[in-house]
C-alpha cells in the first residue's frame, strides 16, 4: 500500500465556538469532513478511529506531502464544510491546525493510540485563534522543540 516513508497523523476536535454560528460536529461528522475533503488526494487515507482523544487517522505518503501541507489540507476541507453550514452571517470560526510529532513512548497499546514518530494534531474551531494560543501558551510550548517536530495553520475569519 505504502513505501516505509508512511506519514501517520491523528487528530482531534476543539470546538471552541457558539454552536449559532456553525453546528457541532459528532465524531463520524468530523472524520467525514476529511474523508470528503482530501479524497481528491489517492496517496492520502482518512479512517473514524475508535479512542477517546484521537477521532480521525490520516496516512500520507512523506515523500509527496509534508506534515503541514497535510495540516494546510484539512484547515482548508473544514473551513469548506463550515462554510456549507452557516447558521448566520456571522463569520465562519478561525480554524487552527496545531500539529506535533510524539516523542514519547505510547500510553496505550491500542492500534488507534498515538505512536512515537506519529503526529498528534489539535483541529480548533474558535472565535479567537490569538486568544486561543495564548490560553495554551503554544509559544512557550513549542520554544523548546525542533521546527520541524511541530507545525501550526492558521485560517483567521475573512
Amino acid at each position: 500500500m505504502f513505501n516505509q516513508f508512511q506519514g501517520r497523523m491523528l487528530l482531534s476536535h476543539n470546538f471552541d465556538v457558539n454552536p449559532d454560528t456553525v453546528p457541532a460536529l459528532s465524531r463520524e461528522e468530523f472524520a467525514q469532513v476529511f474523508q470528503s475533503g482530501l479524497s481528491a488526494y489517492k496517496h492520502l487515507q482518512c479512517r473514524l478511529v475508535n479512542h477517546p482523544h484521537w477521532t480521525v487517522e490520516i496516512l500520507f505518503p512523506t515523500n509527496e506531502f509534508s506534515p503541514q501541507q497535510v495540516g494546510e489540507l484539512c484547515a482548508k476541507a473544514l473551513a469548506e464544510k463550515r462554510r456549507s453550514q452557516q447558521l448566520s452571517t456571522d463569520p465562519i470560526p478561525e480554524i487552527l491546525v496545531l500539529g506535533g510529532i510524539k516523542t514519547t513512548p505510547p500510553t496505550s497499546d491500542s492500534p488507534d493510540a498515538l505512536q512515537p514518530g506519529n503526529w498528534g494534531v489539535d483541529v480548533v474551531e474558535t472565535s479567537s485563534g490569538e486568544a486561543f494560543l495564548q490560553a495554551i501558551a503554544w509559544d512557550a510550548t513549542i520554544a523548546q522543540k525542533p521546527a520541524d517536530s511541530v507545525f501550526k495553520v492558521e485560517l483567521k475569519k475573512a
